[in-house]
């Protein structure tokens, strides 16, 4: 994840909660991505060690075990800038224009005229992060899929190239790829439309009732559309029970959208108090936290200079 502070309910739902599952399964290692960062906020890198330590404290908050998963600054593990460096020229520009991510998020940035090649490249130098482990598997969101497509064509052109040094990663979606902000748009922090998995029952209690509805019901006996509604899509990410009944009782004009943004506040407060309570203790000792995001540097290092070390071999390079 890249560091831009804490983290909201779409980062849990696309993915965090996802990675505490699969560290019971896999051996996982979990980036700062703060080289990532330059290529959208290059005025602020200022910020970008703080916003690491935020990201960190609210992984492990939400149940990351630093045993299990290293967690670690991406510019701390140099390896990744050589690697990146040499997977350059294993892609052509022309393929990197064409990858949806990249083209949508200069589209909503407004910069698709003045992207730097940093930017564009972006997707080479996830691919290092992602190969410098030699990782089997990635679990990502719907629009980071075509990022882990890339990952897959430069490992089988270094393969053919220089023999075979690295897999070809899996993707591994959520069940819940995406989570609609409060305007109904993407969540994001920019757009200032997000639920943050750190605020408080108050929070999120205002942010609900700002939550984007079926615009068509005006009254509480008007017949309503739930499929429409982001307070709904909250609902049933974080009620894991049957809904039927109350997307029923939207459509016949039985249930107010006051009301159920009520309810909804209720559940989302009740769901993210434990992840509040873990926050509060590891903000209460940040040292710890600190400790962790170092060994976590250590154990990656170790790990990618022994990648390198077979990069080298195969390219034979000095």
């Amino acid at each position: 994840m890249r560091p831009t502070g804490r983290l909201h309910v779409g980062n849990y739902v696309g993915a965090l909660e996802n990675w505490v599952h699969l560290q019971n399964e896999y051996h996982s290692f979990h980036m700062i991505a703060d080289w990532h960062m330059l290529t959208t906020d290059l005025e602020h890198t200022a910020r970008v060690a703080s916003n690491s330590v935020e990201v960190v404290i609210d992984w492990l908050s939400a149940g990351l075990d630093p045993e299990k998963s290293p967690m670690f600054i991406q510019s701390q593990i140099k390896e990744h800038a050589e690697l990146f460096l040499l997977f350059s020229n294993m892609i052509t520009v022309p393929r990197l224009q064409r990858n949806p991510t990249v083209k949508e998020q200069a589209r909503d940035l407004g910069i698709e005229n003045i992207m730097s090649y940093g930017h564009l490249g972006y997707p080479v130098l996830q691919a290092a992060d992602i190969l410098v482990y030699k990782a089997d598997a990635v679990p990502v969101g719907e629009d980071q899929a075509p990022h882990v497509e890339i990952t897959r064509e430069v490992a089988r052109r270094f393969n053919n190239l220089y023999g075979n040094v690295f897999p070809e990663p899996e993707t591994l979606l959520t069940r819940f790829p995406r989570l609609p902000g409060l305007d109904g748009k993407k969540m994001s922090k920019s757009l200032n439309n997000a639920i943050y998995l750190s605020d408080s029952h108050e929070e999120i209690s205002k942010k609900v009732m700002q939550g984007y509805t079926d615009p068509k019901k005006i009254r509480k006996d008007d017949p309503g559309n739930p499929d429409g509604c982001v307070v709904f899509a909250y609902q049933k990410v974080f009620e894991h029970s049957d809904l039927d009944p109350v997307a029923e009782a939207c459509r016949g004009g039985r249930l107010g959208c006051v009301e159920h943004k009520q309810d909804v506040a209720r559940l989302l407060s009740q769901k993210l108090a434990p992840f509040r309570e873990k926050r509060a203790q590891y903000e209460a000792n940040r040292k710890d936290v600190l400790d962790i995001i170092e060994d976590g540097n250590r154990r990656a290092r170790e790990v990618a200079r022994e990648t390198m070390t077979d990069v080298r071999e195969a390219m034979q390079l000095g």
